[in-house]
């Protein structure tokens, strides 16, 4: 049952694969996504005026804790021993949007390409928590991974 894959046991049961015997190596990985807001938002936002305070300053933090407790999000995730995460953004005027950006590293046998994902998710909700005071529609969209690096697969790097 569980043949060619790799998080399914012989008996249909989910499981987390076994990275014990694989080599560590350094990790990077990238990922992003946008909120989009309505312009007199975004100009809040980017004035630090919003009800709740300064968005971004809050968002980086939520999007930081985020990616060291994927392992306590994501069920088949490995815990992994950070070595850095960060989050910035990109206030965009002309599509009044934030895009976030995400990157995690560490230096093991599995990759943190579900680390940086969980950044930039989580720092896109916090945005959303600190705006819906003044705007309920906002958009979170386009949550992918920009770029990883090491373990066996190498090197992935998206196309935009």
């Amino acid at each position: 049952m569980g043949e060619g894959f790799s998080h399914i046991d012989e008996h249909g049961d989910a499981r987390m694969v076994d990275v014990g015997g694989k080599s560590d190596t350094r990790r990077v990985a990238r990922a992003g996504c946008s909120v989009r807001l309505a312009p007199a938002t975004l100009a809040l936002l980017r004035d630090k005026a919003l009800p709740k305070g300064d968005a971004l300053a809050a968002a980086k933090i939520a999007g930081i804790l985020a990616a060291k407790q994927t392992a306590h999000l994501i069920p088949l995730c490995h815990p992994l021993a950070l070595s850095f995460v960060d989050v910035t953004f990109e206030v965009d005027e002309a599509q009044s949007a934030i895009h976030v950006t995400a990157e995690a590293r560490t230096t093991g046998p599995t990759g943190v390409e579900m680390e940086a994902l969980s950044a930039a998710s989580v720092a896109a909700l916090c945005i959303y928590d600190m705006c819906k005071a003044v705007q309920k529609d906002v958009v979170i969209d386009n949550l992918r991974l920009l770029f990883k690096s090491g373990g066996k697969s190498g090197v992935f790097r998206r196309e935009e």
